[in-house]
Formats: structure tokens, sequence, C-alpha cells
């Protein structure tokens, strides 16, 4: 039994409903978050005003929060442990779920997941079957570049005994 077009249309004013009202209320949260943080401020300048004057409270308060969001990007660019790292087992390539597998990828070869996101970001805009090369491909560099650069290490090695063997 198919939905009548009122039930349709009931339904999807409610869904419009609630979207608008979760975007509202972040927007609102949002500009009482901040509004919050002026108020600190202010309340710390003027805290600090009669000790050490205007400009060293405002420098004070200035130097504390830069201090804040520093510490707040320092532990946003940590890397994280991985759940093998702290189990101590050793990783396989053919174990884990796709996302695990794409997580180790990206976190060992960090730069080129960051410019293949990039052209797939550039490339979503205009072609998928451009997208879907380039995401292929990226796949394979990233792959061979662990391999590969065991290879060097390993193919240096050889070369440094032939000297000593002759």
């Amino acid at each position: 039994m198919l939905p009548d077009s009122a039930t349709i249309q009931s339904t999807l004013r409610k869904v419009v409903a609630a979207i608008t009202g979760v975007v509202l209320a972040l927007v609102l949260l949002t500009a009482l978050l901040v509004t919050g943080f002026y108020f600190l401020v202010n309340a710390a300048v003027l805290a600090l005003a009669p000790f050490v004057g205007k400009p060293g409270a405002m420098a004070i308060t200035g130097f504390a929060c830069l201090c804040l969001l520093a510490l707040f990007f320092y532990r946003m660019t940590r890397p994280a442990k991985s759940r093998k790292d702290s189990e101590g087992g050793a990783s396989t390539s053919g174990s884990g779920s796709p996302i695990e597998v794409l997580r180790s990828l990206i976190a060992q070869n960090p730069l080129e997941a960051a410019a293949l996101a990039f052209a797939v970001g550039v490339a979503e805009q205009a072609d998928p079957r451009l997208k879907n090369l380039l995401l292929q491909g990226g796949m394979v560099l990233m792959r061979q570049a662990p391999t590969s650069a065991t290879s060097e290490s390993h193919g240096s090695a050889p070369s440094a005994d032939k000297p000593s063997a002759e």
C-alpha cells in the first residue's frame, strides 16, 4: 500500500522542521559560546588591570589565550595510538577491516594522502570517473611507497657489501 501525498508532505515538513531546529540550536549555542569567551576575556582584563595596568592585563590575557590555543592544536596534531600498537601484536596487511587498512596507509603516507584528498576534492566537482582513477592510482602509490622504501634500504646494504667482498 502506497502512502498518500498528505502523509508524505507531513513527514517532509517534520524532517525539514527538525533539521532547521538543529541548525538553529547549533547557531545559538555557538553564539553563546563565543559570547561567553568574550566575557571571560573581558573579566580577566578587568581583574588584572588594577595590578599591571590595562595594556599589561591585555598582554597577559592574550598570552594565556595563545597558550590555550597552542595546547589545543598540540593535542589535535599528536599522533593517536593505534589499537595494534597498544596490544603489541604484529600488524599484517591482510587482517583488519578495510577502514583500518586505509587508516594505516594514511598514517604511513600523510603527504600522499593529503595530495590525493586535494586532487579528489578538485576532481569531484568535474568528473566522477577521474575521481575513481585518482583514488585507485593514489591507493596503488601509497601501497607501493612502504615497499619501495624497504627495498631501497635493503638494496643499499648489498651494495655496501660488494666493495668489501672484492
